[in-house]
Order: structure tokens, then C-alpha cells, then sequence
């Protein structure tokens, strides 16, 4: 396990990165703040999405916390709301370090998983709502907390939250900021998977192998649903003859053609 940033303990690294794999784990680590975002953070947390996008041995990205926590969204000890234009603090906070995050996770052409164990308040929701897949345990919880402390949804919650749960249930989270259980996001869809608490290291890891296995399509396919999410149909059938065109000149299309006419299992290698 490598650290790419170091906290103030230089053996406590805040963001902790493992490859194994074709995955590239990601793991907020600073539990004692239940993971909270600060500067540091959240410019590790770039620097390694740039390295999952520019590393071709990275085929997938996992993204979990440490301790009890998954993240607890902003740090707020960190002087949001101390001296000076608060609103042009914020605006260039959002702009510097929250968006890049959420673009970087969201036009990588890798999947992203998020392994949610404990909370995800505020944007540690939102970073989780960015993820592809998430995963949680038992004990995971989801809090839009933006209105308890007077702020509107920010890093993407109001683009992904609509869209995965509808309109009518995402104003009641992000009015209400009431928490919601694992068992209940699972139900309504904000996640697609519980499994027990124990499990969940385990399980997040066995998803981002596999997705890690996958071909070069899934990126593609990944390509593809961001761009439906801004068409209208005869645009979206454009679009999916466009990334056919590249699917099918892939080596990994060679393969699996040739796997299922040899009634063998794929060997894709992400090319």
C-alpha cells in the first residue's frame, strides 16, 4: 500500500492506494474526521483519478473509507465559513477541488465502485452518487445533510440524485436531509447491493475484480449512459453506432467473438 498524500502523521497517509488486480482501491483514511474532505484529500483523491485515467493497467477503481465511516462530506473545522466572501470562497472551493473530483470519476472510461461502509453525508454522498455501482454494508447510511447546516446539495447530488431515485424522492432528501438506511437506499435505488458488515471489503474488492476482467466495451458502455443522460433518442441511437463502431475494432471484441465461438470463457485484456 502506497500513500499518495501524507496527513500530519507521515505514517497516517489520507488517502491510502492498493493495486491488485487491474484495481485501483482507494481509501480515505481519516477516520478520527470520519473521513471528512479537506484540501489535502480532496487533492490526492484528483491526483489518483488522474493515475487510474492515464494508467493502463488500472481497469477499474474501488473507493472506500476507513474505520466507521465511509465520509462525512466537508470538513467544516477547516474554515469554510471564517472571514472574508464566503460565497467566493465557496464557489472557487467547489470549482478547484469538489468538481474535478466528480467530472474525473464520471468521464473516466473505467467503472468506479463505491464500497460505502457507515455514513455518507453531503458530499461523501455525493461522491458515492458518482461512483457506477455502489456497495454498502448493513450499517451504511446516506444523509444529503446540506440543509441541516443551511446549504444547498453540492458535488453532483442534485445532477445524480433525480436521476437515480426520481424527482419527488430526491426533493424529500435534499429538503428533508433525513438519513437513510441501507436497506432503504437499496430499495428505492440509490445502491445496488447490502451486504453484511463483515462482507464488505470483501465483496466490494470481488466487484471491481470482476468489472476489472470486463473489456474495453464497459468503458464504452460507461461513455454511453453518461450521454443518454443529456439526449433525446434519435442522438442517443448516433452515439451508440459511434461507440459500436469503436467496440467492435477492439481486440477485446476479436476475443469474445472468438471465446463464444470456441465455447470458451473470454480472456479480455482491456484493449
Amino acid at each position: 500500500m502506497t500513500a499518495v498524500a501524507a496527513g500530519v502523521d507521515s505514517t497516517a497517509p489520507v488517502l491510502a492506494v492498493e493495486r491488485s488486480a487491474g484495481v485501483l482501491r482507494l481509501t480515505l483514511n481519516r477516520p478520527s474526521r470520519l473521513n471528512a474532505l479537506d484540501d489535502e484529500l480532496l487533492d490526492a483523491l484528483g491526483v489518483a483519478l488522474e493515475v487510474a485515467r492515464d494508467d493502463t493497467a488500472v481497469r477499474c477503481v474501488l473507493i472506500t473509507g476507513a474505520g466507521r465511516g465511509f465520509c462525512a462530506g466537508a470538513d467544516l473545522a477547516s474554515g469554510l465559513l471564517l472571514g472574508g466572501d464566503r460565497s467566493v470562497a465557496v464557489r472557487e472551493r467547489l470549482q478547484r477541488l469538489y468538481a474535478p473530483i466528480i467530472l474525473g470519476i464520471r468521464e473516466l472510461e473505467k467503472p468506479v465502485v463505491a464500497a460505502v461502509n457507515g455514513v455518507a453525508a453531503g458530499a461523501g454522498m455525493s461522491l458515492a452518487l458518482a461512483c457506477d455501482l455502489r456497495v454498502c454494508a448493513e450499517s451504511a447510511s446516506f444523509i444529503q445533510a446540506f440543509v441541516r447546516i443551511g446549504l444547498v446539495p453540492d458535488a453532483g447530488s442534485t445532477f445524480f440524485l433525480p436521476r437515480l431515485v426520481g424527482m419527488a424522492r430526491a426533493a424529500e432528501l435534499a429538503m428533508l436531509g433525513d438519513a437513510v438506511s441501507a436497506a432503504d437506499a437499496l430499495r428505492i435505488g440509490l445502491v445496488n447491493q447490502v451486504v453484511p458488515d463483515s462482507d464488505l471489503a470483501a465483496e466490494g474488492v470481488a466487484l471491481a475484480e470482476r468489472l476489472a476482467r470486463g473489456p474495453r466495451s464497459v468503458g464504452l458502455a460507461k461513455r454511453a449512459l453518461n450521454l443518454a443522460l443529456v439526449s433525446d433518442l434519435r442522438a442517443q441511437l448516433s452515439h451508440e453506432e459511434d461507440l459500436q463502431a469503436l467496440a467492435i475494432a477492439t481486440e477485446d471484441a476479436v476475443e469474445g467473438v472468438t471465446a463464444f465461438i470456441e465455447k470458451r470463457a473470454a480472456d479480455f485484456r482491456g484493449r
